[in-house]
């Protein structure tokens, strides 16, 4: 009998450890308990201050997962087995996402404050009438330089870039749609392209820049530029607001001739649970004096009008990273071009890095 009772002591006590493992597993991919919401998010892309903020407002707790790429991003979420309440994809990937049938509409409804953002930002191609997405960010790729290494009359435009001047000195971001789409704007073409001939073009007079080219690096491009190990980069406006706050002599340019202007957005995914922690987020995140303290501290531009109202005047009024009507006009948003050419892009792209090395 003893041995019957000892025996049942350990099935249950088997059980136990189960029942904690599949609940950590749960936590790992994105599942947790009613009271708190899963945000995937890009790396250092929220102020924490505002999690805590939230927590104490409303008593949802918000777990943050990252992801380093909006490809990353759909995978993940494609493949299930997340409960994952928000992401955060950029304009073209809401419209692949939207395709695949993997996001819920938003219940304008049930939203406070969608009036604050601008108009500017409102009814995309990417989303029209904002169905599934509410706008988060935005802001442009550029160039970013070193006034200590180049006069900065020598870098404004694209084609700049390939001067003899910058030998070895120039960082690029490691994106495909980013630095073919740089090269494309160059030779006078879009970033949407699917002119197998435009691209192979562009391939080629990127590599006419290797000589120039001393590294195409991810996160740490933020930190060579800071600590003056070239004098030129390639990157997004929000990644040279850090580096210049780290480094008075680096100032960013967007070439007159057009660059990309991109938009990343708050979408609920299909697999979402939480919609009362969803929606209490998504109002607190529209709520201008929140917005304001979010782009102060992530550096990206806020689409938020009365927020962008809120922020000091250095920040509001500085055109390189809130730039005229007139820039923006000359600028073009990414658009979902399917499988096929993402792969053709993507494929460059590396033959590109593959002869840099």
């Amino acid at each position: 009998m003893k041995r019957l009772v000892s025996f049942a002591l350990a099935i249950i006590a088997f059980c136990a450890l189960l029942a904690v493992g599949s609940s950590q597993l749960q936590k790992s991919q994105g599942a947790t308990s009613s009271g708190t919401l899963t945000l995937y998010n890009w790396g250092d892309y929220i102020d924490p201050a505002l999690l805590k903020k939230f927590q104490k407002q409303t008593g949802y707790k918000v777990q943050v997962e990252t992801f380093d790429s909006n490809e990353a991003m759909f995978t993940k979420i494609q493949q299930g087995g997340t409960n994952y309440d928000l992401a955060v994809p950029s304009e073209y990937m809401i419209e692949k996402m939207r395709k695949a049938n993997l996001l819920v509409p938003i219940d304008h409804k049930r939203l406070k404050g969608f009036d604050n953002i601008d108009p500017y930002f409102r009814n995309l191609s990417f989303d029209p009438q904002n169905h599934y997405s509410v706008p988060y960010f935005w802001g442009t790729l550029g160039i970013i330089y070193n006034d200590q290494m180049i006069n900065g009359s020598q870098i404004q435009h694209w084609n700049d870039l390939w001067s003899p001047k910058l030998r070895n000195n120039i960082m690029l971001v490691d994106s495909a749609r980013d630095i073919m789409g740089m090269a494309l704007i160059s030779q006078g073409h879009s970033v949407n392209t699917t002119n197998l001939a435009e691209l192979e073009q562009a391939k080629l007079k990127l590599e006419g820049l290797m000589p120039n080219v001393k590294a195409v690096v991810a996160d740490e491009i933020k930190m060579y530029m800071a600590q003056n190990e070239a004098a030129v980069a390639v990157t997004w406006s929000g990644e040279a607001a850090e580096m210049m706050a780290n480094n008075s002599h680096l100032h960013y340019v967007v070439p007159a001739e057009g660059s990309n202007l991109w938009f990343d957005n708050l979408v609920i995914p299909k697999t979402a649970k939480h919609y009362k922690a969803i929606y209490a987020f998504l109002n607190f995140m529209l709520d201008p004096k929140n917005a304001a303290q979010n782009a102060e501290y992530v550096g990206y531009a806020t689409p938020n009008k009365p927020a962008k109202a809120l922020l000091p005047k250095a920040i509001a009024d500085d055109k390189q990273f809130y730039p005229s009507n007139q820039v923006i006009s000359k600028l073009q948003v990414y658009a979902d071009l399917g499988n096929r050419m993402v792969g053709i892009y993507n494929d460059k792209f590396l033959e590109f890095k593959m002869y840099h090395k």
